[in-house]
């Protein structure tokens, strides 16, 4: 598919928006020249951005598509179509599915329903232990080479130290990453929000910030001991950033992801028991989202990921004790944190979309995340200007669970374009 996409704003090396024509052919991006010159592409389709911000698509490097086992809260491709609607073009799907993706014919399941939908690209994480029960390892050769892209048991912590350590191993020699969902069982069983004012005000059961931090350390020193490539998810801690900063500074090979719901949201916000509001980690305290922020902003924390999770509404009407926890997150993503960061003069727009494009490519060793020629043509296109409600009734997603409903935002992607070919346009 050839495709010029006429008077693109992209941001500049200077950080500075530039207007200029996009030439895209063969699934690449072949030029971009200023928008006053015309490029010479016989029968290609022409898209005119008209000054709209054109960047290289988002990449997610945590999500969850549920397929196989949950389709009743998401497929692949209603998750796919999602994604594209928030404009992401590359995104890493979870292994906490049923059957758990263990096993070299559920990775080739996800990878052939991701084929047949035909809208992202889709990668495959597989678990670290059998069924995630934190029993036995998995077979990690036979995984990589059905197509797996690194191993966690998201959902639940490697409990064991030994099993954790005998896994960074494995994959250090296969030179493929291990990522942790961080979390002592022993102190957060039955809670269902953070260890707070919250908590305590409504007679509930809270999580402790060192449930998280005490595995980053834990696992900080095995990733030392062994050289493996470790990454932590969805970080939410003051603690846990420290650790990771330390650990960075004397040269461990530790990356950090971050969701936009722990950079925007405290437990101060909850309004009630609205299960809506029930995430996994918690939405902790305002020191912690400050702690968060200012990682970002330094690096210590690498890559922005949603963890996008859908339930049924079934299932968050159960209260906030009963509950699953989760929020969906591909189709509100970049406006909630264009319209809280960039658009109040806090960040950078090139900061928050080399956060979503550029470093999850480089921790990840994708070749997606560049706007250069030469590079894969997975594009964005995003209306900076256009204000509006959040609303849940129109997402791609069959999941409705987000906090925030109403919310009014701009930077909404209004096009999405992978390998070259426009796979959503509003």
């Amino acid at each position: 598919m050839e495709l010029i996409i006429k008077n693109a704003n992209i941001v500049g090396t200077d950080g500075k928006l530039e207007l200029k024509n996009i030439v895209v052919a063969g699934g690449v991006i072949q030029q971009i020249m200023d928008a006053s010159e015309q490029a010479a592409l016989e029968d290609a389709q022409v898209i005119d951005a008209q000054g709209k911000l054109v960047s290289a698509g988002f990449i997610d490097m945590h999500v969850h598509l549920r397929e196989p086992g949950f389709e009743y809260k998401e497929t692949i491709e209603t998750g796919a179509r999602s994604a594209a609607k928030g404009g992401f073009t590359t995104i890493a799907c979870m292994p906490n599915t049923r059957p758990v993706t263990d096993n070299p014919e559920t990775v080739k399941l996800v990878l052939d329903r991701a084929k047949e939908a035909d809208l992202v690209h889709v990668l495959p994480y597989a678990a670290i232990t059998k069924s995630e029960l934190g029993r036995e390892l998995t077979d990690f050769p036979a995984l990589k080479e059905s197509g797996a892209i690194g191993f966690t048991d998201d959902g639940v912590g490697v409990q064991s130290a030994q099993m954790m350590k005998d896994a960074m191993k494995w994959a250090a020699e296969l030179g493929m990453p291990v990522i942790a969902h961080c979390e002592d069982n022993t102190l957060v069983e039955g809670a269902p929000v953070a260890e707070g004012e919250f908590a305590r005000k409504h007679g509930l059961k809270g999580i402790p910030n060192e449930s998280e931090a005490i595995h980053v350390g834990r696992d900080i020193l095995l990733a030392e001991a062994t050289g493996v490539h470790y990454h932590v998810c969805h970080v939410s801690t003051e603690q846990s950033i420290r650790l990771i900063r330390q650990a960075k500074e004397i040269g461990v090979k530790v990356t950090a992801e971050v969701c936009p719901h722990h950079l925007i949201l405290s437990e101060e916000d909850i309004p009630g028991l609205d299960a809506n509001w029930k995430m996994n980690p918690p939405l902790r305290s305002r020191r912690d989202v400050e702690a968060c922020i200012k990682a970002v902003e330094d690096g210590t924390i690498d890559i922005i990921v949603t963890d996008h999770a859908p339930h049924s509404e079934e299932e968050k009407e159960r209260g906030m004790q009963l509950a699953p926890f989760g929020i969906v997150g591909f189709e509100t993503a970049f406006p909630l944190l264009y319209t809280k960061f960039v658009a109040t003069g806090k960040w950078p727009l090139a900061q928050l979309i080399q956060r979503m494009t550029a470093d999850p490519a480089r921790v990840f060793g994708l070749a997606a995340g560049k706007l250069e020629p030469g590079a894969p043509a997975d594009l964005t296109i995003v209306d900076l200007e256009t204000e509006r409600a959040v609303d849940p009734s129109t997402f791609a997603s069959k999941g409705r669970n987000t906090p925030f409903t109403d919310w009014k935002l701009k930077g909404w992607p209004v096009a999405t374009i992978v390998s070259g070919k426009v796979v959503w346009s509003e």
